[in-house]
């Protein structure tokens, strides 16, 4: 049960002990919300609630209590090669369609509601830069779960002020080495010899966390509801390019060995994106370049 409120706007944010929700929580503290939690995991924070998504009657009982006045909903399964494609649907699409349903039902209805969905829906799109026009292809499991998300929320527009956002691939301090470039610091940190990586030449628009959680902040600000937005930096790196940078931040050279298991079929061969309407939107943001965050993890 969350206390009573101290005066203080509240901010729900699900999906709170990920990688994303820490620095979204900084964020919205730092500019005056009581961020309120919501977590599958068991914990004693006196603001966090435990609950599943995928349970009805359980969200609904925590947003009677949360009582937000803005959401970021975070919570998802997101690694795409998670094997598990029944709780991929189970929570990307069901778990945020009963968080929708219970804020809809609530007395106290937010003034937003920002939705993670992801660039992952753009699959191969055939153009150079993608911008939120570009059709949809999904190319796998997590990808379909998330354009449903968006099609299945657009069915409560009606009811609640939602804002659509598509993050692109981003990484930072923090996330877990399941991910590749969490995974190929590591390496580097320990000064590992070789690595076992899959296509090391595809590229991707890579950004920095601190960059994405102030976009969440500033769309809950701006509350631009009924829009679109990419989440990313307008640059594409290959991994290649990744590995050369901590190369020279660690003084020497790792023995790259490609893994067929971590070949993903239908993989995407670059994804890179504009964030012209998020810029236009919010206004500009703290940016960095990938090898400035590359740098930042490795000296973490």
């Amino acid at each position: 049960m969350v206390s009573p409120s101290d005066g203080k706007p509240r901010a729900l944010v699900t999906g709170i002990c990920g990688f994303t929700g820490h620095y979204v929580a900084r964020e919205l503290e730092a500019a005056g919300y009581r961020v309120i939690g919501l977590t599958h995991q068991v914990n004693d924070e006196a603001d966090w609630l435990t609950v599943d998504l995928t349970d009805r009657a359980a969200a609904e009982a925590a947003i009677l209590s949360a009582r937000p006045d803005v959401v970021v909903h975070l919570a998802a399964i997101s690694f795409v090669a998670h094997g598990d494609a029944d709780a991929i649907y189970r929570v990307n699409v069901v778990g945020t369609r009963n968080l929708l349903e219970a804020l809809a039902k609530a007395e106290h209805r937010p003034r937003v509601v920002v939705l993670a969905s992801s660039a992952n829906i753009y699959g191969n799109a055939d153009v150079e830069i993608i911008d939120e026009t570009v059709p949809a292809t999904p190319a796998n499991d997590y990808a379909v779960s998330k354009l449903a998300m968006e099609y299945m929320a657009r069915l409560w527009m009606d009811r609640l002020p939602i804002v659509f956002t598509r993050p692109f691939n981003y990484t930072g301090v923090g996330q877990s080495p399941n991910f590749v470039l969490p995974k190929i610091v590591d390496h580097f940190r320990r000064r590992a010899p070789v690595i076992e990586l899959g296509n090391v030449d595809v590229s991707r628009d890579f950004w920095d966390v601190r960059s994405v959680a102030q976009s969440y902040r500033r769309l809950v600000e701006t509350a631009p509801v009924g829009a679109t937005f990419n989440l990313c930096s307008g640059r594409a790196y290959s991994l290649r390019e990744a590995i050369a940078t901590l190369e020279s931040l660690a003084g020497y050279r790792i023995d790259i060995q490609v893994n067929p298991a971590f070949v993903r079929a239908n993989e995407v061969q670059r994804l890179s994106g504009t964030n012209v309407r998020l810029l236009a939107a919010v206004g500009a943001l703290d940016d960095y370049t990938l090898p400035q965050t590359l740098e930042w993890m490795y000296r973490a």
